[in-house]
Order: structure tokens, then sequence, then C-alpha cells
């Protein structure tokens, strides 16, 4: 096993790698550079921030290619964490409309409130309902809280790749899947055990 995590500038990655280690992955390492995904098992797309500035920087650093080359022709199995997630659509617009990675079809836009109480950036825990049977929920029982920094969120274009729901600013999609590939708009690293379990899940993939 060889657990890498994407370093592209956008992200805090000590926690999910402690949390990685935590959980049993055996060979945890930070790649710096495209040529580092070649040794992977399974890849981590981490990210805090705008989605411009984090295209920006997977496009400046080559990651962009090594990623859909790994995710899409080797079937690497990745998982993309909040930015990372929303990254891997086909175009967002947080600062202006910009191309994604284009991994699972669908946008990203901002998140709108339906009740009064409901603010922006979306921060805390909420309930994660799943919307179709997957090992990655395995042993995490539904209506479980996960913890959430966001202000915009991705809708796919099919309902096959939504993974899972959350009852807030009228219901947006919190993880999605396509083969082996998996984001979490949430931050397991953040989610205590809910969280660890669900990065055991995904190594063990």
């Amino acid at each position: 096993m060889q657990v890498v995590i994407i370093d592209y500038g956008m992200s805090n990655l000590g926690s999910i790698s402690n949390a990685l280690v935590e959980v049993g992955a055996e060979n945890v390492t930070i790649a710096t550079k495209p040529e580092e995904l070649k040794q992977a098992t399974h890849i981590i797309l981490p990210g805090v921030g705008a989605f411009k500035d984090g295209m920006d920087n997977l496009v400046s650093t080559g990651f962009k290619d090594a990623i859909r080359e790994a995710a899409l022709n080797d079937k690497v199995p990745i998982l993309g964490i909040c930015l990372g997630m929303q990254l891997m659509a086909e175009k967002g617009f947080e600062g202006g409309e910009v191309e994604g990675l284009g991994l699972i079809p669908g946008v990203v836009d901002k998140l709108k409130p339906t009740k009064k109480n409901e603010k922006i950036p979306h921060v805390g825990w909420n309930e994660v309902y799943p919307a179709q049977a997957n090992p990655i929920f395995d042993n995490i029982p539904k209506g479980t809280d996960f913890y959430f920094v966001h202000s915009y969120h991705f809708t796919p274009k099919k309902k096959t790749n939504t993974l899972s729901t959350t009852p807030y600013c009228g219901g947006f999609v919190s993880s999605v899947v396509k083969e082996n590939i998996f984001g979490t708009q949430f931050h397991p690293e953040k989610s205590q055990r809910p969280g660890f379990q669900l990065l055991k899940n995904f190594i063990n993939q």
C-alpha cells in the first residue's frame, strides 16, 4: 500500500496524514511532483480555498494531467476532500467560470440559503445520508454527522454519481462517486470516529 497525498499548496496536510496512519495506512507520502503519483495505490486530493486558485495550482504544478491519468486510465482509487472534491467537477464558478479536472460530470456553484437560519459559509457538523450503497460508508450509520466548512457545492449531472446528501440549503450533494473516484464535501480527517472509519474504508478499496 502506498497512499499519496497531493500537495499543491491548498491544504493542511498534517491532519490528513496523521488520520491515515491512525486507521492503518502502511505507507503515507506527500507528493510535490506529478511523477510521484506513479507509485500510488491510493491518492488523496485535499483542498481548502477557492476553485480558481486550486485549478491554477494543479495546472501550474503539472498535477492536473497526472491526476486524470491516474484516476481515469490507471484506475487508482482517489478521494477528493472539500475543495478537492469540487475540483473533480467539469467546471466551477468561484472566481469566474473555471474548467475543473473533469473526473465526474457536473458543476460547482454557490450554496443558496432556503431558510433564515442558514448561513454561508456552511460551517460545523451536519448529517450525511447515503444515496446509494457503497463500501466507503461501511460501518457508518445513516444520518451520521460529519464536519463541513464550505460556501460552494458540487452538483453532479447524473444521479448515479451522488453518493450522499446533506439537509442544508435545500439539500446538497455531500459526497460523490464514479467507479474508483470518490469525493467528500465534508472533512473526514476532522470528523472524529466516523471520518476515520470512512478513511479506513477508502484505503481498503
